[in-house]
């Protein structure tokens, strides 16, 4: 239940599969998927326009996300040829265990999750350079943080569900009027420190 007393829907979540992390190893898909979740439905065209490429190109990969699942037509929305587009999930999920066995899949995996690494340091580096231009109060309620904790797999993952609890009800218990609010990105990466090698 959100503060003002609505209920807020649960986002819709899909655990990838092989054929959909496959679908998803193309650099124009994955940004096109992420368009769709973070500004919700629009054209071939106006996607074009916000990702610099031609309409040729993304109403191709549209279709392709489309056929396994990821994104479908949004009638409701278009008026005569304009044909707009939704994504059918707001979360992704999947576990690197995931596609043990399917070579293609996992390595559409691993080059999917180097992918979000490269957007996560973008992301930060974007805020970083920008922050002086926000006022105080933004720029002493964002922060980069890292910790260092000697922890066994179970309560990693047990930690890991617990820290999504916590961006989950924030989610979910937003105030539809809170004053100054925008999208804020919430990265929670856990994994073993691994020394550089020599």
């Amino acid at each position: 239940m959100a503060a003002d007393g609505t209920t807020v829907p649960a986002p819709r979540t899909v655990r990838i599969d092989s054929r959909q992390m496959r679908a998803m190893a193309h650099p124009l898909r994955l940004r096109l998927l992420g368009r769709l979740r973070t500004d919700g439905p629009a054209t071939a065209t106006a996607l074009a326009e916000k990702l610099a490429t031609n309409t040729g190109a993304t109403s191709y990969h549209l279709r392709q996300l489309a056929e396994v699942g990821l994104v479908e037509e949004a009638p409701d929305l278009g008026t005569g040829r304009q044909r707009f587009w939704r994504a059918c999930h707001e979360v992704s999920s999947w576990r690197g265990t995931d596609f043990e066995g399917d070579a293609d899949a996992t390595a559409a995996a691993q080059w999917v999750e180097a992918e979000q690494v490269s957007f996560q340091a973008d992301y930060a580096a974007r805020w970083l350079a920008a922050q002086q231009r926000y006022p105080r109060q933004w720029r002493d309620a964002a922060s980069l943080n890292d910790a260092l904790l000697t922890i066994g797999p179970q309560r990693l993952r047990e930690l890991t569900g617990e820290l999504f609890e916590v961006v989950e009800r924030y989610r979910r218990d937003t105030p539809a009027d809170e004053p100054d609010a925008e999208q804020v990105i919430a990265f929670v990466n856990l994994f073993p420190r691994i020394e550089q090698e020599q």
